[in-house]
């Protein structure tokens, strides 16, 4: 069983110090309900040349799961490392834009001109529905936020999520960057996630069972007294977004299924402030916490090897 030597943390009481640092009392500082993360307006979706590769999903909306080997041929391998390096890229580019000021729509209509000019098709645009070629989460959005007109203000964090079609594969890794001047506790969510992540990605070895990753995950950040969220979760990925590998960010025994040489998958884990419950939005899309405190995540897809683990979406 699990490590967990201390429960995450409860949010403040409303007249308690605000985690932030402030000094001021969390019912006037991140308790304020004004403080929480509203829909913005959504443009329209924006539009792919028709030179580009576009996966079965991008004009129907629909994503259809097929079979798909979990061990990719070389063949897979070697276009999944140029598309997956491609994300990576795609990823720092966009994030070079983030500032105070800047509206998630833009930094969305950023990623998107990024994919085109590599030759790719943004993943996420059109898939079962979902109206943006990024994913914008902001502060206590625990993911799938929809790029809108909201500017993103001192102090926010805000995670990244970059997927792109290509040469008949996905790349998909994400990243949550700090703007502008941002408070000590949440400094140190997104630097713990950072480590979560990084410890999954060096539990990934042939022959040792998936929940390995968890394990690495969880003990890591309940250490820190953090969340971990339990119901989204890593997943396969090759020439299809999703595949029916499942990555548990959590240990759980029932994770057992063997690594194996050829393996692709994404480790995605969303640690939290507080609890790692959440709600959705009625876009069917955002999820954020129900406590209203912060979240932070990282992502890599990864190539398991003969003697461990390949980060096919690194860059430098």
């Amino acid at each position: 069983m699990t490590t967990t030597t201390r429960p995450p943390m409860r949010p403040p009481k409303a007249n308690e110090p605000c985690w932030c640092g402030s000094g001021t009392k969390f019912k006037r500082c991140h308790g304020d309900s004004a403080q929480r993360i509203r829909p913005g307006r959504v443009s329209p979706m924006r539009a792919v040349p028709a030179t580009i590769e576009r996966p079965p999903y991008a004009d129907s909306g629909r994503a259809v799961r097929r079979p798909e080997p979990n061990v990719k041929s070389p063949d897979v391998i070697e276009r999944m490392r140029r598309t997956g390096r491609a994300a990576g890229e795609i990823l720092a580019a966009t994030a070079a834009h983030i500032r105070p000021g800047i509206t998630t729509d833009e930094l969305d209509a950023i990623c998107h001109d990024l994919c085109i000019e590599a030759g790719g098709y943004p993943s996420p645009l059109n898939y079962n529905g979902f109206p943006k070629s990024l994913c914008t989460s902001v502060n206590e959005v625990v993911c799938h936020g929809i790029p809108d007109d909201r500017a993103l203000r001192d102090g926010d964090i805000v995670n990244l999520d970059v997927t792109v079609y290509r040469e008949g594969v996905h790349g998909d890794t994400d990243a949550t960057f700090l703007v502008g001047d941002v408070d000590e506790a949440s400094r140190r969510l997104v630097r713990v996630t950072r480590e979560a992540m990084e410890r999954g990605v060096a539990a990934v070895r042939p022959g040792r069972p998936i929940s390995d990753i968890g394990r690495a995950i969880q003990d890591h950040a309940e250490g820190h007294v953090f969340g971990v969220v339990r119901d989204f979760i890593g997943h396969g990925i090759g020439e299809q977004f999703h595949t029916d590998l499942q990555i548990l960010h959590y240990f759980s025994p029932r994770a057992s299924t063997i690594m194996e040489p050829g393996m692709t998958f994404t480790i995605e884990p969303m640690i939290t402030m507080g609890s790692y419950r959440f709600t959705i939005w009625p876009d069917d899309w955002t999820a954020v916490t129900t406590d209203g405190l912060r979240t932070a995540q990282f992502e890599h897809t990864v190539l398991v090897t003969d003697d461990g683990v390949e980060v096919l979406t690194a860059i430098g």
